[in-house]
Formats: structure tokens, sequence, C-alpha cells
């Protein structure tokens, strides 16, 4: 049972933050592109779409984002096994494998992109959310592992 009651916990919130980020970086990408073409964009116009974009992208990106990390977690933690010194940077590197992965393989597949603020500059905001879910991840992996 430590997989209900640790792993799964710990993984729900690095997922939920990661996407979280990763929601909130693309709608901030978005309307930074709308404000250079010159569209006047209120702070509440702004909360309100990060806010419809959190809700409208959990199904979706929300759903391929936990199934890429949980992927990218699962192997790591078999890894780390191996070599416990390195755990945090090897999370880290997991969470911007997989949102790289996901990208970079939908994009080439259906020659598009699945969310518009993975374009540009976007892209690397993206895999930011990414390193700080892996991150998080390892932080709370190792503080609530239990005690020898």
């Amino acid at each position: 049972m430590p997989f209900l009651t640790r792993v799964l916990p710990i993984f729900l919130v690095s997922w939920l933050l990661t996407f979280t980020l990763a929601s909130l970086f693309h709608s901030q990408y978005v309307v930074n592109q709308l404000v250079n073409v010159g569209v006047v964009v209120s702070l509440s116009e702004r909360i309100n779409l990060t806010l419809d974009d959190w809700l409208g992208l959990l199904p979706t990106y929300g759903a391929i984002i936990a199934i890429a990390l949980a992927i990218a977690f699962l192997v790591t933690a078999k890894l780390t096994k191996k070599v416990k010194q390195y755990s945090m940077a090897l999370f880290i590197a997991a969470g911007i494998t997989a949102f790289a992965v996901v990208l970079v393989a939908i994009e080439s597949i259906m020659n598009i992109h699945i969310i518009a603020g993975a374009r540009g500059w976007g892209f690397y905001l993206q895999l930011l959310a990414g390193a700080l879910g892996g991150l998080l991840f390892a932080l709370l992996t190792k503080a609530l592992a239990p005690k020898q």
C-alpha cells in the first residue's frame, strides 16, 4: 500500500503544480502575443482567460501531462535506486524530458502545436513547468521517505 498512501499523493501534488504552471505559462504567452499586435488586455481579462484555460485544458493537456510524468517518474524512480545522489537532478530532467517528448512528438505526428503557448520561447516555459514538477516530486519523495 505504500503506492496509494505515499507515492500517489506526491505524484498528484506534483502533477497539479506542473499542469497549473504549464497552463499559466500557455495563457500568458498567448495574451502576450495579442498585446504584441496591439490588442488591449485588462488584468481582469488576463485572469479570466487564465482560469478558463486551466479548466479547458484540464481534461486533455492535463491528462497528457499526467501520463507523460507518470512514465518519466516511473523510469526515473527505477534509475535513482542505482544512483541516489543524483535523484533530484534526474527527476528535474525527467520532467523536462516528459514535456519535450510530448510537445515534439505531437507536433511531428500531427503537424500542429497542441498548445499555442508552446511556440517560440513558450516551449521553454513548458519545459520549465516540467522541471519544477520534477523538482517538487523529488523534494516531496525525499521529505516523506520512510526513515530507516
